[in-house]
């Protein structure tokens, strides 16, 4: 271990030192190349080191770094607002931004509150949210968040949230429903919450369109969220749809929520939106929101130093800008296929993968020990921190975690390539994978 001053996330091992970054590779200090397969944390979607974002970044530090927003607006932030509100979801109208994800869901669950709190409604206080959903490590993200193991030791500073059961279709669909009861029992789950609390007292239903992190890619059952939207409409509650990690074109839609066919009333976007070029996020607000606070206090009494950083947002633009310019939107769908196939024809059949699922370029894979029971790994084996070590020393970085069943049992592996990845390159990456997924096992299985 070296003499880092840097707090590191593992405080037991120091990572390698990344120096530079070309296309879906990044390469360490020691020359090593790895391909980058989980866009890190789903956040590289140009890959690294795009010419275009670059030069807009240039331009942008030559004109103007920095302006507070309690005093300037800039024609960047303005811009940027332009083109993400013209493809946003009907009726957004407006976009906040911020520094990541995290602060986007802060935001927004503020706005939430504000929101009711203008209407004359102050007596809506409650926040509910499901099991297994990660919405980010600030305090208020990570109550409405759902992961046992994210939220233990922090529990007695977080408020109080209900949590109801994920759209988590290979486990808890059962063998005599479709898919569609399946998503109905959930909304009546969702339902008889509501009533339990009181509509009245119910401010906004959170939910990641796609699950992510904690549980691996969790795809929402046809008809799901139509069935959530009408059930908050009926009662006048806010519907917050994360899509930190599956938005900005990850799924093969701009917006996640397109394909299923539902507008959420506050939406917050992060990782894919700049691309990881800078740290940026935002939250796209629906025009009643704004209005009641126009018509009310006219203040968001919310915000942080760095809201609409200039340069942050001159590289979203530009991200934005090289997506729709080269067609990048039709590519993840085609690029999604070819993964897909490459996914269930390579580990398909393999004895200890219990399902594949994804849309576009995010895809989950979730280990099992027994197919056909679909019991989990002795959780104390750690085998996702297995796959990683072995993913990467075959220079393969993808995004393995514990906890996938309940925060606590179960693994599983994340994919995120960059949207510019080739079919040769995709296949290259499941390659590795499963080779990654074999020795990792094997691992386990000695150390047993």
């Amino acid at each position: 271990m070296s003499d880092s001053h840097v707090f590191h996330r593992q405080l037991h091992k120091q990572p390698p030192t990344a120096v530079r970054g070309e296309g879906i590779y990044l390469v360490d200090s020691n020359g090593k190349r790895y391909i980058d397969a989980s866009g890190g944390a789903a956040v590289s979607c140009l890959g690294h080191g795009h010419p275009d974002v670059r030069a807009a970044m240039h331009r942008q530090i030559d004109q103007l770094a920095y302006a507070h927003t309690g005093f300037f607006t800039t024609e960047v932030a303005e811009a940027l607002a332009d083109q993400l509100i013209a493809t946003a979801p009907p009726g957004m109208s407006h976009a906040y931004f911020v520094s990541g994800g995290s602060e986007a869901v802060e935001a927004a669950l503020k706005m939430a509150r504000q929101y009711f709190v203008e209407k004359g409604q102050p007596q809506r206080r409650h926040f509910i949210a499901r099991r297994q959903s990660y919405h980010g490590n600030t305090l208020g993200a990570l109550a409405v968040g759902g992961n046992a193991w994210r939220r233990a030791q922090f529990e007695p500073l977080l408020i109080d949230v209900t949590h109801v059961a994920p759209c988590y279709e290979y486990r808890d669909r059962l063998a005599h429903e479709t898919p569609e009861a399946y998503g109905q029992r959930l909304v009546q789950e969702l339902s008889d919450t509501i009533d339990r609390l009181g509509p009245e007292h119910v401010m906004a239903f959170v939910a990641e369109t796609i699950g992510g992190a904690t549980a691996g890619v969790l795809m929402p059952v046809p008809g799901y969220f139509k069935g959530i939207r009408e059930l908050c409409d009926r009662h006048g509650i806010l519907l917050i749809l994360d899509e930190v990690m599956c938005g900005m074109g990850r799924t093969g839609t701009l917006h996640t929520c397109e394909a299923e066919g539902v507008v959420p009333d506050l939406l917050t976007i992060a990782k894919g939106l700049g691309g990881g070029y800078q740290p940026i996020g935002a939250v796209l607000v629906r025009q009643h929101l704004v209005d009641a606070m126009r018509s009310g206090s006219g203040l968001f009494q919310h915000g942080h130093t760095y809201l609409g950083h200039a340069v942050a947002c001159a590289a979203a633009l530009a991200v934005q800008q090289v997506i729709h310019r080269e067609q990048l939107l039709p590519r993840v769908q085609q690029a999604g296929r070819h993964l897909e196939q490459r996914l269930r024809q390579r580990l398909g059949d393999h004895p200890h993968v219990g399902d594949i699922r994804g849309r576009g370029l995010f895809w989950g894979i979730e280990l099992v020990r027994d197919r056909a029971t679909k019991h989990w790994f002795d959780p104390t084996a750690r085998l996702h921190a297995h796959v990683k070590a072995q993913a990467m020393a075959q220079g393969l970085m993808v995004y393995p975690s514990g906890g996938t069943v309940d925060g606590r049992c179960g693994d599983h592996v994340l994919l995120a390539p960059p949207f510019i990845a080739t079919d040769d390159e995709l296949e290259v990456i499941v390659d590795k994978l499963a080779v990654a997924i074999d020795a990792a096992l094997e691992d386990i299985s000695i150390a047993a």
